[in-house]
């Protein structure tokens, strides 16, 4: 079980340096998720022209734990690399991006959903949503 890397980042971030982190010549899988900003929320009335990211000082710390966690509970051997952008993101851009390598795929199909699911819920970072009609929400804050 390997963690490549977690991460927060404050650049733009792609797939191809995730997935070059996790592959190995015994990986018959690599399942790669790429969550990037669209132009709407259902939640919301307006079109969405960005999001802005902020993150807790832990949020770093909170991405590899989960990381760890992830890939010590699963039962076959894997390699994940995750990586959150923080900052003003226009639609289109990547705001997450995981890449998860293992001998099979139904491993590394469980185990991305899981470590998706989990930064979704537990990483300290927040959104807010910018309209185009320059007023914004934030989600996520109660």
């Amino acid at each position: 079980m390997t963690v490549a890397f977690a991460r927060i980042a404050d650049a733009p971030i792609g797939l191809d340096t995730h997935v070059a982190a996790v592959s190995g010549s015994g990986d018959g899988a690599v399942v790669t998720f790429f969550g990037q900003v669209r132009d709407h929320d259902p939640s919301v009335e307006g079109e969405v022209t960005h999001l802005d990211y902020s993150a807790h000082p832990d949020a770093t710390a909170a991405l590899a734990r989960i990381a760890t966690e992830v890939t010590a509970a699963s039962a076959a051997e894997v390699t994940v690399a995750v990586t959150h952008r923080v900052g003003l993101l226009a639609v289109g851009d990547a705001a997450i991006v995981v890449a998860v390598a293992s001998a099979h795929r139904g491993e590394a199909f469980a185990v991305c959903r899981d470590l998706v699911e989990r930064v979704k819920a537990e990483v300290p970072i927040w959104k807010r949503e910018i309209l185009g009609d320059g007023t914004h929400t934030w989600v996520g804050i109660s």
